[in-house]
């Protein structure tokens, strides 16, 4: 018996921990010992037995001109940058090429948010490919990745309904980060302040727009950016809200703050281990089934403990192409995720951009694409990937 009578009725699978429950559990966790958290977590978590996935993808960096600006954000460039990426057709087409060559199963598909409503640059570079819109573009990209056999995933922003409504026919599932649902993130002096399509409502009606529309959506929380844990919790329990209402959250991504050189918060700490476990743990304990990830790049000596703790996922890892987002931190080997994965004693395997247990809600024609690598379990067969 465990300390905490809120965590026993989770083992039992009779409670649904409440805010001021999950409140207690996290000040007795920071303040006294944080065991009972992980033990229950820990249990939470082998209910998936002994599997850990991931999904072996191609970073596609669409455009990264973005009409927002985050103080913590690398990814965004300005046109006269370096590092800005337009990518034309044939470069996207190349790029397709070498994923199939390097077996890759997702076509992640990445933009700023609504480039050509801030820069004549993106008019010009949409103009230049023949598409009036990045989502027209993203769209085409989407076939052209299913006619090479390869599977998209695109997180461009704040989509709005027809968009997604196009998008569900050529791509398997899409993604935004919901990163925190308090305003007080948006105001002057913190990290969303120039950035209008963080405002919480907005990404709250994409994620139940998804949900209308039945597309498997893939959201989560950015960790060590100034937020509270009531914050915290409260953005967890907007996004259990949703699933309940809509059951298409299919992964939450949490993702801890790392500081970058070139941004307004290169100053700002990381975020601390010991707080971004007893999240982790914290998220398990309030959505036993959810799928839960963390990025291992950003984690790269210690993020093995947090298979103990209640994560089920690695989340897309490239062989080909950097992260783009924390382009500072290398993606770790296939090979390495895999021998540390079983050394923690879990068999590692390879997903598709959609978790099997939402292939349901996919478009019929993708899942009849899907089928030509898909095993018995829903996932990548393995003599596909390896």
């Amino acid at each position: 018996m465990l300390g905490s009578e809120s965590l026993n009725k989770v083992l039992k699978d009779t409670h649904k921990l409440t805010r001021q429950e999950l409140m207690q559990i996290y000040h007795n966790a920071i303040t006294v010992n944080p065991e009972d958290l992980f033990i229950t977590a820990r249990e939470l978590r082998s209910r998936f037995k002994d599997d850990v996935t991931f999904s072996k993808k191609i970073f596609l960096n669409l455009v990264n001109l973005c009409r927002d600006t985050c103080t913590y954000c690398t990814y965004k460039a300005e046109p006269s940058q370096d590092k800005v990426s337009m990518m034309s057709w044939q470069q996207t087409k190349d790029a397709l090429h070498l994923a199939k060559k390097y077996r890759c199963v997702e076509a992640l598909f990445v933009t700023g948010e609504s480039p050509e409503e801030r820069y004549s640059q993106a008019r010009e570079w949409l103009a230049k490919n023949n598409f009036s819109s990045t989502t027209e573009y993203l769209i085409h990209a989407s076939e052209m990745a299913l006619d090479m056999g390869l599977y998209p995933h695109t997180n461009a922003g704040n989509l709005n309904y027809k968009d997604m409504q196009e998008l569900k026919k050529t791509n398997v599932s899409l993604g935004v980060m919901l990163e925190n649902v308090s305003p007080r993130m948006t105001h002057k002096g913190m990290p969303h302040y120039m950035a209008a399509s963080k405002q919480p409502k907005e990404r709250l009606k994409i994620l139940r727009d998804a949900g209308r529309l039945q597309i498997p959506m893939t959201t989560g929380l950015l960790l060590g950016i100034g937020e509270t844990a009531e914050e915290i919790i409260d953005s967890l329990l907007a996004i259990r809200c949703i699933h309940d209402r809509y059951k298409n959250i299919q992964e939450i991504i949490l993702q801890n703050f790392q500081p970058k050189p070139d941004t307004a918060m290169r100053n700002h700490p990381h975020a601390n281990h010991n707080y971004f476990k007893i999240i982790v743990a914290l998220a398990r304990v309030m959505m036993p089934r959810m799928n839960i990830q963390i990025p291992p790049n950003l984690s790269p000596k210690l993020y093995h403990e947090f298979l103990t703790v209640g994560i089920n996922d690695w989340g897309g890892i490239s062989p080909i192409t950097p992260d783009y987002v924390n382009p500072e931190f290398a993606w770790p080997d296939i090979t390495t995720i895999q021998a540390r994965s079983k050394d923690a004693g879990f068999k590692l395997n390879c997903r598709f951009p959609v978790y099997p247990e939402f292939i349901k809600m996919v478009d019929n024609k993708l899942k009849r694409r899907m089928s030509t690598i898909q095993d018995e379990y829903g996932l990548v067969k393995k003599e596909y990937w390896v």
